[in-house]
């Protein structure tokens, strides 16, 4: 929290709101440095609030006559971040693309909860690998109290930080919502990791009476905390956790598999049918099974099995349309069907086809983003190290959600072959088309047909 502090120090108290500020407008201005897309956009959930176009300095303006003080989306083409926004809150955003979340600073009204949260969501990124090294070896009773000490560090400095620099209740519920399903989300998730760590367990291990405790603190519709991820995060692994412990009870599984099995599918639907009550919460964690589920196909009996059992629980589900796509789009990936006709672009302005390209000889797509630089180093130290084994095949990156001049200058960073890589604008067309949800998700054709329409660079070599 050290960057938080001495911004504060330096800004000054802002976040005393006057009652009269709750007839005053919000207004949102900022500057974005390297920007990837002409806009930015504000969400309230799924709904878009309001729209600004970027200057010729890349600064932008948002003003909100009126709104509901709560959680938003920022959105600038492909990255966001959620920001807390109360009537009449004037705040100033800067941030640089090449390190989005890294370099996101509020100032203003306001901007206390939101450099904390953002703060926290760094700090937690960063925490959950030292958690998973250094903590899930311990035995429960140790674990648990590890985390304890974490979690009142955590709350500490939120109250000490309310004490100095006070901000609303609803603001303050966010905050500490962040920081206490966190704390849930790594005991549901410490069974799991801690069995995978100590080779010779079998099945999850034996856990203290009180080691769920928390679950009685959970709140299953908070509507304000939809669209939190530590809310949504433990939310998704608590569902899962539960429909585990049911079949166990009534299920023959395979504890390797058992997440890709259909039962346990169909517990996870019948849990979120009962518990969850919150509209937006239930449509996103139905869907959030429905794709899991789906992606991991395995035939068209248990597919059409899901599908109906989705329907029944959830029939006006809002992310509908969007599931219903996916399940077509798996079956047009089969082994032997035509390579979809999308197009791409090389570093010369020409357009091909994908089915051009897989003309002749085995080739490989994959796929990469210049926001993930990290991931691009990863892919690309991958592709070469294939290259070198699979002599035979033509591999092919396709790169998306990435200006055209910036995926060129990327080229050359990367030393990355410009014979072997192209550009696509459409981003939700190929991500919806070839089903490209895994960031190492690969595509094997020969001839213009499907050989593999799910493979993985990382397991499928």
């Amino acid at each position: 929290m050290t960057r938080l502090l001495l911004l504060l120090t330096l800004l000054g108290v802002w976040s005393c709101q006057e009652p009269q500020q709750k007839n005053k407008p919000v207004s949102i201005s900022g500057e974005i440095v390297n920007p990837t897309d002409p806009f930015v956009i504000l969400y309230k959930g799924e709904q878009p609030i309001d729209s600004a176009r970027l200057d010729e300095q890349n600064r932008f303006e948002l003003r909100i006559d009126s709104l509901e003080s709560g959680l938003y989306n920022f959105y600038h083409r492909p990255e966001f971040q959620y920001i807390y926004i109360e009537q009449g809150d004037s705040m100033q955003i800067r941030l640089n693309t090449v390190a989005f979340d890294e370099s996101l600073v509020f100032s203003g009204s306001g901007e206390v909860v939101n450099n904390f949260l953002i703060d926290f969501f760094l700090e937690s990124e960063s925490e959950e690998n030292l958690i998973r090294e250094a903590l899930v070896p311990m035995e429960p009773e140790a674990f648990s109290a590890k985390l304890d000490s974490l979690k009142v560090r955590n709350i500490s400095q939120l109250e000490e930080l309310n004490s100095e620099f006070p901000i609303t209740e609803g603001a303050y519920h966010t905050a500490q919502a962040s920081i206490l399903y966190k704390d849930y989300y790594y005991r549901e998730k410490y069974p799991f990791w801690h069995r995978k760590m100590i080779a010779d367990a079998e099945g999850v291990h034996e856990l203290p009476k009180d080691f769920y405790a928390y679950r009685s603190e959970v709140s299953y519709d908070d509507l304000s905390l939809t669209f939190l991820k530590p809310y949504h995060d433990f939310m998704v692994f608590h569902i899962g956790n539960l429909a585990y412990t049911s079949c166990k009870k009534a299920c023959v599984i395979d504890k390797e598999e058992v997440r890709d099995q259909l039962h346990f599918n169909q517990h996870q639907l019948k849990l979120i049918d009962s518990l969850v009550t919150g509209d937006e919460l239930r449509d996103n964690l139905f869907r959030t099974v429905a794709f899991d589920y789906l992606l991991k196909y395995d035939s068209e009996e248990n597919l059409e099995v899901f599908m109906t059992d989705f329907l029944s629980r959830s029939e006006n589900n809002r992310h509908f349309h969007e599931i219903e796509a996916l399940s077509e789009a798996i079956r047009n990936l089969s082994p032997d069907q035509q390579l979809p006709e999308l197009m791409v672009e090389n570093s010369d302005g020409n357009l091909q086809s994908l089915q051009e390209l897989a003309g002749t000889g085995p080739v490989v797509f994959y796929f990469w983003s210049g926001p993930q630089q990290h991931h691009l180093a990863n892919i690309t130290r991958r592709v070469r190290s294939l290259n070198e084994e699979y002599r035979d095949y033509r591999f092919v990156g396709i790169c998306l959600r990435t200006e055209k001049a910036r995926w060129k200058s990327m080229l050359a960073s990367y030393s990355l072959d410009p014979e072997n890589q192209y550009w696509a604008e459409d981003f939700e067309n190929f991500a919806h088309t070839l089903v490209v949800y895994h960031p190492y998700k690969s595509i094997v054709a020969k001839d213009g047909k499907i050989v593999d329409g799910f493979a993985n660079l990382n397991t499928s070599f």
